[in-house]
This record gives structure tokens, sequence and C-alpha cells, in this order.
């Protein structure tokens, strides 16, 4: 749920779904209103389908955690999506510029949400 895009940002929220069905991801992007949808190379076409992937990122990614954290069923997916909502917003600064406080603040903020399992 957190991805860094470029090198030199920081982590970032992010919502990946995967899938062999072009048509769902269709589907999901138009009920969401937002995001892209990837087409992955398939190196091997005789044995495997090919695959898409939707990602949302950022403030639509959060928006989307926010909708769908009451239908979460996985403990360690619905704890990592609270601290997200709860937390990433307080930590990330507008303009992308970190006190060392806040810089320090935020490194925690990553450690705890890894360490959620």
């Amino acid at each position: 749920m957190l991805q860094k895009f470029h090198s030199n940002e920081y982590p970032s929220p992010c919502v990946s779904i995967a899938s062999t069905t072009l048509e769902l991801l269709k589907w999901i992007k138009l009920i969401v209103g937002k995001g892209t949808i990837i087409n992955k190379k398939n190196y091997n076409p005789e044995k495997h389908q090919n695959c898409y992937t939707y990602t949302i990122k950022y403030n639509a990614a959060l928006n989307l955690i926010s909708d769908i954290y009451p239908y979460l069923i996985i403990s360690a997916k619905k704890k990592r999506a609270e601290l997200l909502l709860n937390k990433y917003k307080d930590l990330t600064p507008r303009n992308g510029r970190y006190s060392d406080k806040l810089l320090k603040a935020k490194f925690n903020f990553y450690k705890e949400f890894l360490s959620i399992e």
C-alpha cells in the first residue's frame, strides 16, 4: 500500500489490482472514476494469459481506502489501512519540505506500517 514512484520521493499510498480479466478492471476504473490500467508484457503467450494491473495512487488511493475500509476482512490490511487514514496526511506536508522532526516521525511511521503483519 506504500510504494515509491520516483527515486527522490518517499513512499506514497497506492492500491493495485492485478487480473487477467480486462473487463473487470475497466469496470472497477469506471466505478472508482480514477486510476490507470497497465498491460503487462506476456513473455510466453503459449503458457500464460495476458495480465493487466489497475493502479490508483496518492490522494485518490487514500479516498478509495477510506471507501473500502469497512469491507476489509484481512486484519493486517485493515490495520495498515487504518494507519494510513489516521496518520499519513498529518506526516506529509503539501509542499514536500520536511523538518527534521517531521522526517523522523515519517520514518517511524514507515517502520510501524511495515511491521504490521
